[in-house]
């Protein structure tokens, strides 16, 4: 499908569309980052180190609740991406329209959701006493931008789906901006910490949200919104629920099993916990760049599996997953060599500088191997498949970390012992995916075997 971007993804070279593609994605995620780090980073040299372990301590629950409505923005991008392909201009409207509904909804029952158990929730994850009324705070604020969240990813995933990956980082870059300029007023003018940092990402979703919708209710194409037509299809609702419930059940899976790596990161003294709440932003910076390459991986085979181009399926799972692992294993080497660096910009406490330390020379080359886990599953997605992957994501990252720290960990009780855990798993999982893959490759679509 020929797009206004110049893109082509179901003719000529895979390795140069998908990376052209995908680079804007990897800005877009990289700037995500970038700004939901501002959150830390600020508190953190304007607030102090209380208020800096209260916003980290809340890093995994941020990621269970925006998981979720990833998830459901990856499945809409399958789904469109395949109905792109196919030239299905009716299908396609239908998927656009009934999916701002779903998003909607979606994200309004997760913030609910969210503001019933937050509480008892960071609770859970044995947060410090000392943290856990700024953490409640951050989080119940912070939760107030779900529903804006979830329309942000609607019309991210629509947009990729037909090609147009760069608008996304434009309105995101627009945001984040925003963001960071209130992060600065409402934490060193009106002196909030906490509280002016939560609000800030709060308002930043609501103006990437706008956006993204003041452009798919004016623009022309085939995608765009009509007010008249915004209904839910019942048969396109359940193929939308069907795909992306799944889909951010897989990111939310991720994050229970690191519920239990948060609480057990609890269980160290209060300098652990802020050297690991700084540490742990190198994850979202390389996780959210892999992520771009996992887009593309589903887009390109929706996209080739909708125009009956089955021969490139095999070739644009292969080059995603070498782009995304080269990506981790490239930005995993310059964390090990300048982590300390990384870690100032979070706080200037050299204990505390030394205590990120001990996570991120581990993590610093295993990233890459989640390559082969999270590409895997994305091209699942592309072929329409989420049940299986998701039941194999269960055991192989949640249960078998669970089990890794009340075995392994409880006995050793110390960092490398727990942070092990994830090489580990990720090897495991990304065996048992590949599998699945190649298996419903083989039988449901024979053709792309001989890629």
């Amino acid at each position: 499908m020929k797009n206004h971007s110049g893109i082509c993804m179901t003719e000529g070279s895979l390795g140069k569309n998908i990376f052209l593609f995908s680079l804007p994605l990897v800005l877009s995620n990289l700037l995500q980052v970038l700004f939901n780090m501002s959150d830390i980073a600020v508190v953190g040299r304007f607030s102090g180190s209380l208020a800096l372990g209260a916003v980290g301590s809340c890093a995994i629950a941020v990621t269970l609740f925006t998981g979720l409505l990833i998830g459901m923005g990856g499945g809409i991008n399958a789904i469109a991406a395949r109905y792109a392909g196919a030239g299905d201009r009716e299908k396609l409207g239908k998927t656009v329209h009934s999916s701002l509904l779903l998003s909607l909804l979606y994200g309004a029952v997760i913030l609910l959701v969210g503001l019933l158990t937050i509480d008892k929730l960071l609770v859970l994850l044995n947060t410090k006493e000392e943290l856990l009324d700024g953490a409640i705070l951050y989080m119940r604020v912070y939760l107030l931008g779900t529903p804006a969240l979830a329309v942000y990813n609607f019309g991210s995933g629509v947009l990729s789906a037909v090609g147009d990956s760069k608008r996304p980082l434009y309105y995101l870059f627009a945001a984040g901006l925003v963001n960071i300029a209130l992060n600065l007023f409402f934490v060193i003018a009106l002196d909030l910490d906490v509280l002016g940092v939560a609000l800030a990402s709060a308002i930043s979703q609501y103006l990437s949200a706008l956006l993204i919708l003041r452009r798919l209710f004016s623009c022309k194409e085939v995608y765009a919104l009509h007010l008249r037509q915004l209904h839910i299809d019942r048969a396109i609702g359940k193929t939308v629920l069907l795909l992306g419930i799944p889909a951010g059940l897989q990111n939310a899976i991720f994050a229970i099993a690191n519920l239990f790596i948060q609480a057990a990161v609890n269980s160290f003294d209060t300098l652990m916990v802020e050297g690991n709440s700084a540490a742990a932003n190198a994850d979202a910076l390389v996780y959210d760049m892999m992520a771009a390459f996992y887009v593309a991986c589903t887009t390109f085979i929706g996209q080739n599996l909708g125009a009956g181009k089955r021969e490139r399926v095999m070739r644009s799972y292969l080059i995603s997953l070498a782009y995304s692992f080269l990506s981790a294993f490239v930005f995993g080497a310059l964390l090990f060599l300048f982590g300390r660096q990384f870690l100032s910009i979070f706080t200037p406490d050299a204990a505390v500088i030394e205590a990120g330390m001990k996570r991120l020379n581990i993590m610093a080359f295993s990233y890459c191997v989640s390559a082969f886990m999270d590409c895997t599953i994305a091209a699942s997605r592309g072929l329409g498949k989420t049940v299986v992957p998701t039941i194999i994501v269960i055991a192989g990252s949640c249960a078998f970390r669970i089990l890794w720290i009340y075995t392994i960990f409880a006995h050793f009780h110390t960092i490398p012992a727990l942070y092990l855990l994830y090489i580990c798993s990720w090897t495991i999982t990304a065996i048992f995916e590949i599998l699945y893959f190649v298996r419903i490759l083989k039988e449901e679509y024979p053709a792309a075997k001989a890629a």
